[in-house]
């Protein structure tokens, strides 16, 4: 059997090689495996004529997939790929691979070349290794370079000196704090910035929210290719659709002609499906309608499964976008009235009393399309999250309220993830520019007690606020509305991610008091450190051109808008300096915090999503080669440090569905700490929403968790989301199914179980 090396030599497959090179990666990282036992598995696995890079694969994979026997195994995949990687680029310096690359910048090229030695001592490739095997995976298949045929031409690190370059050139200072804090894991920027970072058209902002414009042809079919442009280049897009005319509007003095909003929105779903940004993933738009429309009934049957396929348009995804009135209707089952925003214009400009003067002006006028009872169209809203997970629930007086924006205008809609709030207009599409920061790199046990550096996590987040602010300054923008808006208001979105994983290091139960204390102190702190960056920023550079007339212009800052007792505050005395700094000489950025989901960020960095409790305590990953089971590493571990980790208990936790809390040997405590998010009171995830909501100025992307959903289960949820006072009620419905189809087998001999796969 013969192996083709790097070289392209052919040579016959030698055991004590393949064996050889798994002894150097286990003892390099002192794991307790036998590597005899490990290449003989891959020698069985063997093809012909397999190349070493696909040897290399074959190994991982095979270590992967005895992980749940012993996560040691995870180091010696992940170290494989690693390896492979740095192999294959042969020690190439940063600088060669970026002069080489066909996608970089003449600017940053030529750059690179005037400080390569800086630049190429600067970057630490031992780093590559601190990613786990599904992180590097992550980066290999969508991240990381590749040339005109498809191979990997840069390593982790390079990307990170990519990114990080391309932000600050000429500032080698800037560029490199930026690098080291990415490569230490302490953050990370959103996917558009890693994807198109120091290439010839960078565009590397995240969410753009587009308005509309006038209910005309010519006005939508802009919207659509605005729709497509940003697609083309990574972004997500929510667009809210309050402004069309209803079914059987009058047109033209034609009556009962207007067709409504359904056959427009296939043309928008159509358009998502056929620009997949650049082959990266699939583009991305969300619809927000004002429950007031007539159309609404439409609105939430488009995602269903069943039904006319003329009236479902399902590539797309849906909120509702709540005034208080409507809640109030709901609670005292009164009648819901529906207007056609032709006949009755202006709701969707208007936001509290104003909004409810206006609509009841209607009312009297006898103005309405429809009535409906409000629970109605309440329960038809419930019916619909209980099939698809949506519509997203945004509580429109709360989001204009509390938003700093509060002075440009009324904000219509949010993103296509529901954490940002903008102001958008017909000449202005919001953009905002997102990264999040890593907790769990911030938390630890000293001396037996739990231990949080804050002072780092505020650093971290001034470094972040500088970052973005610098992304606003050199970014491609697809459309002009996108840049007028973004260099205007100067909006940013710092995020989250491994909030769950920070409680786990902790042994903080996700329910405890302390967890609830550490969540607000975290945001506190993140908050105070944006807006110290942002003030100081607006020192240097004069404040963003509407910040006058906004609430921070009056020391008004987001915790100020909430009824938040301001004794609970972690830092007064410098909050209080603060105010008076913003007051003289202003801030550089309207928005600051919206904590995002961090999906493949979070896979990237070995985090648990977002603000996210674990929702298993085992779970399938995906990879080319197939499926795996992967259990919580935290639990793990856990249970390692007491001897009590055995092939038996890991069976056990399978055929409970990723649960702990019914396995025998597991120890309360260890059964409070790791509750899944199926297991946790959702009242406790709204709490520790609400809770950090005065320190987030846009809004928050909270999905909430109920196995076995039903209309009375998501009254009292909404309600309660409502009445806390949160801007995004909801971002997914995550429920169960009644029969998973996903079996896994633990042992042939064994019965099979259920796995609930995140």
């Amino acid at each position: 059997m013969k192996v083709t090396k790097r070289d392209n030599t052919i040579q016959d497959v030698d055991f004590n090689k393949i064996t050889e090179r798994i002894r150097n990666i286990t003892s390099e990282n002192n794991l307790k495996l036998d590597p005899i036992v490990i290449a003989q598995k891959v020698c069985s696995s063997l093809n012909d004529n397999i190349k070493t890079t696909e040897l290399d694969k074959l190994t991982a994979e095979l270590a992967i997939s005895m992980s749940t026997l012993d996560p040691e195994y995870a180091t010696l995949a992940s170290h494989i790929v690693i390896s492979d990687i740095h192999k294959n680029l042969n020690n190439k310096q940063f600088s060669d691979i970026i002069n080489q690359s066909p996608h970089i910048s003449p600017d940053l090229k030529d750059f690179t070349q005037k400080h390569q030695t800086e630049i190429n001592n600067e970057i630490d490739y031992q780093k590559d290794y601190l990613f786990d095997y599904f992180g590097i995976k992550t980066l290999e298949r969508a991240y990381l370079s590749k040339d005109l045929t498809g191979n990997i031409i840069e390593r982790p690190q390079d990307l990170f000196m990519r990114v990080a370059l391309a932000i600050h050139m000429p500032d080698l200072h800037s560029a490199f704090e930026t690098y080291h804090g990415m490569s230490n894991k302490q953050f990370i920027h959103a996917t558009p910035t890693l994807f198109n970072a120091g290439t010839p058209k960078q565009q590397l902002s995240s969410c753009f929210l587009q308005d509309i414009g006038d209910d005309s042809l010519d006005s939508i079919y802009k919207t659509l290719t605005d729709c497509a442009n940003i697609s083309k280049y990574a972004g997500g897009i929510g667009l809210h659709i309050h402004n069309i005319r209803s079914t059987g509007a009058t047109i033209n003095n034609v009556p009962n002609v207007g067709q409504g909003i359904v056959p427009m929105l296939k043309v928008f779903n159509d358009t998502a499906k056929f620009i997949n940004q650049g082959g990266k993933r699939p583009g991305s738009i969300a619809i927000y309608l004002q429950v007031d429309h007539p159309d609404i009934f439409q609105f939430l049957d488009l995602k269903k499964n069943s039904g006319d396929e003329e009236a479902r348009a399902r590539d797309l995804f849906y909120a509702a976008w709540i005034p208080d009135l409507f809640m109030e209707r709901v609670k005292e089952d009164k009648l819901w009235s529906l207007f056609c925003p032709h006949t009755a214009p202006g709701l969707s400009d208007v936001y509290g009393e104003e909004y409810t003067e206006l609509y009841t002006k209607y009312e009297e006028e006898k103005l309405f399309t429809k009535q409906v009872k409000a629970q109605e169209l309440w329960f038809a809203i419930c019916v619909s999250q209980i099939e698809t997970g949506t519509p997203y629930m945004l509580y429109k007086d709360a989001i204009n309220k509390r938003s700093n924006q509060k002075n440009i205008g009324t904000i219509k809609s949010s993103n296509l993830c529901t954490e940002i709030c903008q102001y958008t207009s017909k000449e202005e599409t919001a953009v905002c520019n997102l990264a999040s920061i890593c907790l769990p790199q911030f938390a630890g046990i000293n001396s037996h007690t739990p231990d949080f550096d804050f002072a780092a996590l505020k650093q971290t987040a001034k470094i972040i606020t500088r970052n973005l602010n610098k992304v606003i300054d050199i970014n491609f923008y697809p459309t002009k509305e996108a840049e007028r808006s973004n260099k205007r208001h100067r909006p940013i979105g710092i995020g989250v991610q491994g909030l769950a994983d920070t409680y786990l290091i902790l042994k903080l139960p996700f329910s405890s008091p302390e967890a609830k204390q550490l969540n607000k102190q975290i945001f506190e702190t993140i908050y105070l450190g944006a807006a110290e960056a942002s003030c100081e920023l607006a020192k240097q550079n004069g404040p963003y051109e509407t910040f006058p007339g906004s609430p921070a212009s009056e020391g008004i800052l987001q915790f100020d808008l909430w009824d938040l007792n301001k004794d609970t505050l972690m830092y007064p005395n410098e909050w209080n300096i603060l105010k008076k700094d913003i007051i003289k000489h202003g801030m550089y950025n309207s928005l600051l915090l919206a904590p995002m989901p961090t999906a493949s960020t979070s896979q990237i960095m070995g985090n648990n999503e977002c603000i996210e409790p674990y929702t298993s305590n085992i779970y399938l990953r995906r990879t080319l080669a197939g499926e795996f089971v992967v259990i919580n590493q935290h639990l793990v571990k856990d249970l390692q440090d007491l001897n009590l980790w055995t092939k038996q208990l890991k069976d056990d936790i399978i055929r409970n569905n990723g649960s702990v809390q019914n396995v025998k040997n597991i120890p309360d405590n260890l059964k409070l700490l790791y509750k899944t998010a199926w297991e946790i009171s959702q009242k406790v995830l709204i709490d520790q929403a609400a809770d950090r909501a005065p320190f987030v100025c846009q809004s928050q992307s909270m999905n909430l968790f109920i196995a076995k959903p039903d209309i009375q289960k998501l009254t009292a949820m909404h309600f309660y989301t409502w009445q806390k006072g949160l801007k995004t009620g909801m971002y997914y419905l995550r429920t169960q199914p009644a029969a998973n189809p996903q079996q896994f087998s633990i042992e042939p001999e064994q019965q099979s179980c259920e796995l609930c796969s995140a």
